[in-house]
C-alpha cells in the first residue's frame, strides 16, 4: 500500500509541475515579477504537501509560530534541519512571508521544476566561485531581506539521514551578520515519514518547532552557528527520540 500511494503522489507532483512552471514562465514573458510568481509557486507546493496529506498519510504539526517576526519587512534568516524533500516544500506554504532559497546552480537545469525556480526571486550559486559566490548570496540577500523576503537555508548542505548529524555550515550566520538580520532555527522530523533519498514514503507526523530568533548583530559567525546548532540539535532529540537511541 506504501508503495502505491508514494506512485500516486510521485505521479500528482509530476502531472501538477508542468501547468505551474508554464504559468511561471509564461508570466515572466509577459512582464510578471516578484511576488505573483512566487504565489504561483507556492500554490504547486501546496498541491504537494495537501497531497501528502491526503495520499500519503503525511500530516504536520506545528510549534514555535508565535516565534516568527511579526512586521511586515521585519527580516528573517532561517536556518532548518534538512532530512528529506518535504520541509523545501512545507516552508512556502507554511511561512507568513515570502522565502528565498539559497541552492546550487545545477537545480536550474532540471526540466519545469528548475525553470521555473530560476524566475523567481531566489539565490542560485556556483559553488566553484567560493567566496565570490558568497558575495552574490550577501548582495541579493540584503536587498531581498529589504522586500521582506526572508532567507531560508539548509546549514548541513544536504539531507540528512535520520538520527544523524551533518556538519554545520557557517554561510547562513556569516550572512546574518553581514545582514544585521536575526536568525531562526527550526527543527524538522521529517525523515520519519519521508527519509532521505527514498522513493517511498509512509504515514505519520512530521514535527516542525520553530525557535525563537536569535540576534546576529556583534556575534562571530561560527559561535552563532554553534548556538544554531545546540539548539537545533537539542530539539530533534526531543521530537524523535527513538532515531537518537
Amino acid at each position: 500500500m506504501a508503495l502505491i500511494r508514494s506512485i500516486l503522489h510521485a505521479l500528482l507532483m509530476l502531472v501538477t509541475v508542468v501547468p505551474y512552471a508554464i504559468a511561471i514562465l509564461l508570466g515572466t514573458l509577459l512582464g510578471v515579477r516578484g511576488l505573483p510568481l512566487y504565489r504561483i509557486a507556492a500554490a504547486w507546493l501546496a498541491v504537494c504537501i495537501h497531497g501528502a496529506r491526503i495520499i500519503l498519510g503525511i500530516r504536520t504539526r506545528v510549534s514555535g509560530m508565535e516565534n516568527l517576526p511579526l512586521g511586515e519587512k521585519s527580516p528573517a534568516i532561517l536556518l532548518l534541519k534538512h532530512q528529506s524533500t518535504f520541509e523545501t516544500f512545507l516552508m512556502p506554504v507554511l511561512m507568513p512571508h515570502p522565502l528565498a532559497y539559497v541552492f546550487k546552480k545545477e537545480l536550474l537545469y532540471v526540466p519545469f521544476f528548475g525553470w521555473a525556480i530560476g524566475r523567481l526571486d531566489m539565490i542560485h550559486i556556483d559553488r566553484s566561485k567560493g567566496s565570490r559566490a558568497f558575495a552574490k548570496v550577501v548582495e541579493q540577500g540584503k536587498d531581498l531581506l529589504a522586500q521582506g523576503i526572508w532567507i531560508i537555508m539548509f546549514p548541513e548542505g544536504t539531507r540528512i539521514p535520520r538520527g544523524k548529524k551533518g556538519t554545520y555550515k557557517t554561510g547562513g550566520t556569516r550572512l546574518a551578520v553581514e545582514t544585521g538580520a536575526p536568525v531562526i532555527p527550526i527543527a524538522v522530523t521529517s525523515a520519519t515519514c519521508w527519509p532521505r533519498k527514498a522513493f517511498i514514503k509512509h504515514p505519520g507526523v512530521v514535527d516542525v518547532s520553530i525557535g525563537k530568533p536569535i540576534p546576529s548583530v556583534g556575534r562571530e559567525p561560527a559561535e552563532l552557528m554553534l548556538e544554531v546548532e545546540n539548539w537545533i540539535e537539542g530539539e530533534m532529540r526531543r521530537l524523535d527520540p527513538e532515531a537518537y537511541r
